[in-house]
């Protein structure tokens, strides 16, 4: 059944909206059958709308003479057709052995970085390329070999903005079969990619070979698989957007870290737990591509487990989330930090703590200028004898071994079980200060508890107070 390739093309542009009139749209061409009919596609209907087209061409070097015949061709057929060409050419082959990509991604890379430098010279805002219903359906079969999720079936977008420019695919409807025909019919010629017929591209492989197999158990599997991604684009779209409205919700983002609530995350379904993850993921700049489901279920798993208080999982070298009781933090730091230690002297009366963004105020008071019972410490709060003090004092993070002989109980305790008792989350744990005498007995622990050395009494004459201020 014979169709109107260019009503058919024009609908889908109008309801799509794929072109406005009066765009400058720069066009994609190889000199293949794809790529030739839809500049003539487009030609037809310029006018019409006002388009200015810009023919682009690229020659990557790979096939010697054939690719500067085919760059020949495409300055021809532009010119025939009065338009501006431009033709890019690019050593691939060098780029190749520079970056250590595989060939069809390097001559891809290149391909449209010279696409968007034209674009860029004519103020153009979409880019056409000739991606056709075949390709899609070729597409969705390689991504279901590899392993692909619910969005890795929606396909190749008919849009998709991309540096300030829209790349579109008005083709991407139309079968390849339909394009030839349109050719023969106009009497176009069109070049001949040989590596087109070469079995080590896997694209290849699964053309000339995947697909001709399986339609022997459904001959409309490229119609099939193409319905399918017209499903999965619904859903998927659905889905996305209330994964966006969860993000909204639930998290919270700071610079290079979000954090999310435990309890927030288990409710949900599923299949919003892991798009939440790939949003989350996403906006802490690891590439989607690099999303494969074991990292992501393994994440997701982390945050489900019932009896895991704290711990740290180092999804790659970019990205750590860090389990504390009921919070989870995704950060794009590693969460270990360095000790420190700084001395407080007697003339010391602010001391910075940049480890908590808080700073410790500290005053020398004689006793007798308070009453005894004012001298009450609290967890922001500590009041010492400055005489029974083995000076000097050292404010510093916690040690292994650190135990703490807190006032009002008997005996020791280890500084790590305190803080586990507590439910401290374990990022707080190697920040917070301990205040040490000389000798290294722990006398504050700054916003927790205070111990049982050093207390102001009767005989009290020289009172310390030291107060931890957040900043």
């Amino acid at each position: 059944m014979e169709i109107d390739l260019v009503a058919k093309v024009e609908q889908r542009i109008i309801e799509e909206k794929l072109v406005d009139p009066g765009d400058v749209v720069v066009v994609a061409v190889s000199g293949g059958p794809d790529s030739v009919g839809l500049l003539h596609v487009l030609f037809a209907l310029a006018e019409r709308y006002s388009w200015q087209l810009v023919v682009a061409h690229v020659n990557h070097q790979f096939r010697g003479a054939e690719s500067d015949a085919e760059a020949s061709f495409v300055e021809k057929l532009a010119d025939d057709l009065g338009l501006p060409c431009e033709i890019g050419v690019i050593d691939v082959p060098a780029y190749i052995e520079e970056t250590s990509l595989n060939g069809q991604a390097a001559a891809r890379e290149k391909r449209y970085e010279f696409l968007h430098q034209i674009a860029a010279k004519y103020s153009a805002k979409r880019i056409a390329f000739a991606h056709h219903a075949d390709d899609q359906a070729e597409t969705v079969m390689m991504r279901i070999l590899r392993g692909t999720g619910p969005s890795g079936l929606v396909g190749m977008p008919e849009r998709r903005r991309e540096k300030k420019v829209e790349l579109i695919r008005p083709f991407l409807r139309i079968y390849k079969a339909d394009i030839v025909n349109y050719c023969a019919q106009h009497e176009m010629t069109y070049c001949k990619d040989s590596s087109n017929e070469l079995r080590k591209y896997f694209r290849n492989q699964i053309r000339l070979d995947v697909m001709p197999m399986l339609k022997q158990y459904n001959e409309q599997l490229p119609e099939s698989l193409n319905r399918l991604t017209d499903l999965m684009r619904a859903e998927d779209d659905y889905l996305a957007k209330e994964a966006e409205q969860v993000f909204r919700r639930i998290t919270t983002f700071q610079q290079a870290c979000c954090r999310i609530v435990r309890r927030d995350f288990t409710e949900l379904h599923v299949a919003l737990q892991r798009r939440l993850i790939k949003l989350i993921l996403n906006c802490l700049c690891l590439e989607r591509d690099r999303l494969d489901f074991t990292r992501i279920e393994s994440m997701r798993e982390l945050i489900l487990q019932d009896k895991v208080s704290n711990q740290v999982l180092q999804v790659d070298e970019q990205v750590y989330i860090v389990r504390e009781y009921e919070s989870i933090q995704f950060q794009t730091f590693a969460p270990s930090t360095k000790p420190y230690a700084y001395e407080v002297g007697l003339d010391t009366s602010e001391l910075s703590l940049p480890e908590v963004e808080a700073k410790l105020i500290c005053s020398w008071v004689p006793a007798s200028s308070k009453e005894t019972t004012a001298f009450f410490s609290s967890a922001t709060d500590v009041f010492l004898d400055l005489d029974q003090l083995n000076l000097p004092l050292v404010v510093r993070s916690r040690k292994t071994g650190d135990r703490f002989e807190p006032h009002g109980l008997n005996g020791s305790k280890k500084v790590k079980d305190m803080f586990i008792d507590a439910k401290m989350p374990l990022s707080r744990r190697d920040v917070i200060p301990l205040l040490v005498d000389a000798s290294g007995q722990i006398l504050w622990i700054a916003g927790f508890r205070r111990s049982k050395h050093a207390l102001v009494g009767p005989d009290t004459v020289r009172v310390l107070h030291m107060k931890l201020v957040l900043k």
